[in-house]
C-alpha cells in the first residue's frame, strides 16, 4: 500500500494416446507444442510490469507527471474499468501470481510463522477503507493466516508447460534475497526493495532452502539488460521496480539519504515526484524491451498494471472479496496498459476487470489451465484477450 497505514511410469505412446483421446489434461487444453513448450500461435514472451498505488485518472490524463505512460495509452491498448482486487498491495500481487489474494489484508513479510492483523477495512485504518469492514470471520481468518502459502501458482503452471520464467526485482541485493527491505545505508534501511512487491517469496514451493527456483528471482540491475542483449529472456518476465520507481515512494528522510527527494511522500496532495520517477522508469525499461531483438522478432506482450488505487475508495473487480453488510472490499480503479509487438490500431476495453482477469488471459493464451479464481468467469470476469490480439 502507500503511506497509510499474501509414480506411475507411463510410456510416451500411452500419454500420446490418452491426450489424443481426451484432448484435455487436468483442465488444460492441449495443442501442438513448439520447442520449449510454447504452442503455435501463442506469445513468445510476456513482460509483466507492476506499478503502484494510483488511480486511473492520476496517471492517464496526467500528462504533466506521466507523459510517457500517456503516450503508451494513446498508442496501444488500455483497460478502462480495471481495479485492484483489494487493499493493500500484497494481496494484489498474490492475486496476480496465484489467482487468490490468500485471504489477507496486510503488507507483512513472508514466513511460515508470520501472521498479521488486517491493515485495511478495519476501524482506524486511516484511509478511505474505513468506510467498509471485514466480517468477524474474515478478520479472524486473516489475522491467523501464516504468510507462506502452499498452493499452486503461475510458476507451477509455466513449468508444467515447459515455459521459462524469471522475476527481476529492482534494488534487490542478490538472487533469492530473504530480507523484507533493502538497502541499509549508514545503519538506516531505505525501503527501496520491498518483499511485499515480490510474490515469489511467499510460496513454499519457491522460497525454501536450496530451492533452485530462487535462482530465477534476481536483481533487475544488470540481469535484465544482459538477458535482453543476449536474447535470452524467458517466456514470462516479471518486473517489480523499487519503491522510488514504481510510483509508491518512501519516507522523505529515506529519499534524502539516497539523493532522490522526489521520491519522498508529500505532506498533502498528489505525489507528483513519485509519479514522475515511475514514468521515467517506464520510459527507460519499455524502450529497452522494444529495442531488443527479442521484441523485434517475436510475438510478444508488455503488460503494465498498477496494483491498486491507494488514494480513494474501494471499488472492486469481479473477484474482489465481499465484507460486512455486502460491501465490496475492492482495491479501487487503476490503470492497465497492454502493448503488443505486432501492434494494430489502439484498442480499449470497458469490461470490468482485475488482476484475476489479467492472469486468466495469460493462462488462456498459453494454455496453462487455471488457478483458483481464474477458473470461473464469475470471479475472473472472463479474459481481456481483445487487448492482447493486436
Amino acid at each position: 500500500m502507500g503511506w497509510s497505514a499474501r509414480r506411475w511410469k507411463i510410456s510416451a505412446a500411452a500419454v500420446a494416446a490418452a491426450v489424443t483421446a481426451a484432448g484435455v489434461v487436468a483442465g488444460t487444453t492441449m495443442a501442438s507444442a513448439e520447442p520449449g513448450g510454447r504452442d503455435e500461435g501463442t506469445p513468445s514472451h510476456v513482460f509483466y510490469i507492476m506499478m503502484e498505488n494510483h488511480g486511473e485518472s492520476q496517471v492517464l490524463g496526467n500528462t504533466a507527471d506521466a507523459p510517457y505512460a500517456n503516450q503508451l495509452a494513446a498508442r496501444y491498448n488500455v483497460a478502462t474499468n480495471f481495479h485492484g482486487v483489494t487493499h493493500p498491495s500484497l494481496p494484489n500481487y498474490l492475486a496476480m501470481f496465484s489467482g487468490d489474494f490468500q485471504g489477507i489484508f496486510d503488507d507483512c513479510k513472508a514466513g511460515a510463522n508470520v501472521t498479521c492483523a488486517p491493515e485495511e477495512f478495519v476501524p482506524n485504518s486511516g484511509d478511505a477503507t474505513s468506510g467498509a469492514s471485514l466480517t468477524p470471520a474474515e478478520l479472524a481468518s486473516a489475522s491467523a493466516k501464516p504468510h507462506m502459502f502452499s498452493g499452486r501458482n503461475l510458476v507451477d503452471e509455466l513449468e508444467s508447460r515447459g515455459l521459462s520464467w524469471k522475476a527481476y526485482l529492482q534494488s534487490m541485493p542478490q538472487a533469492g534475497f530473504e530480507g523484507e527491505y533493502a538497502p541499509t545505508i549508514n545503519g538506516t534501511t531505505v525501503k527501496l526493495y520491498a518483499q511485499k512487491h515480490n510474490p515469489f517469496m511467499y510460496f513454499s514451493d519457491i522460497n525454501s532452502p536450496g530451492n533452485p527456483r530462487l535462482n530465477n528471482v534476481v536483481p533487475m540491475e544488470g540481469n535484465l539488460d544482459r538477458d535482453l542483449a543476449k536474447n535470452t529472456v524467458p517466456n514470462f518476465v516479471w518486473i517489480s521496480p523499487d519503491q522510488c520507481h514504481d510510483m509508491h515512494g518512501v519516507s522523505p528522510s529515506g529519499a534524502a539519504l539516497i539523493g532522490l527527494p522526489q521520491c519522498g511522500f508529500p505532506d498533502t496532495g498528489l505525489d507528483h515526484g513519485a509519479i514522475q520517477l515511475g514514468d521515467r522508469f517506464l520510459h527507460d525499461t519499455v524502450t529497452k524491451i522494444m529495442d531488443s531483438e527479442t521484441w523485434k522478432h517475436s510475438d510478444s506482450k508488455i503488460v503494465i498494471a498498477w496494483d491498486e488505487n491507494d488514494y480513494s475508495g474501494f471499488s472492486g473487480g469481479p473477484g474482489s472479496p465481499v465484507g460486512a453488510n455486502g460491501a465490496v472490499l475492492g482495491g479501487g480503479d487503476a490503470p492497465l496498459i497492454v502493448i503488443n509487438s505486432h501492434a494494430g490500431p489502439h484498442q480499449s476495453s470497458g469490461k470490468r476487470a482485475d488482476h484475476y482477469t489479467v492472469l486468466a488471459t495469460l493462462e488462456r493464451m498459453w494454455h496453462l489451465g487455471c488457478l483458483a479464481n481464474t477458473c470461473s468467469p464469475r470471479t475472473s470476469g472472463g479474459t481481456l484477450t481483445e487487448l492482447f490480439e493486436n
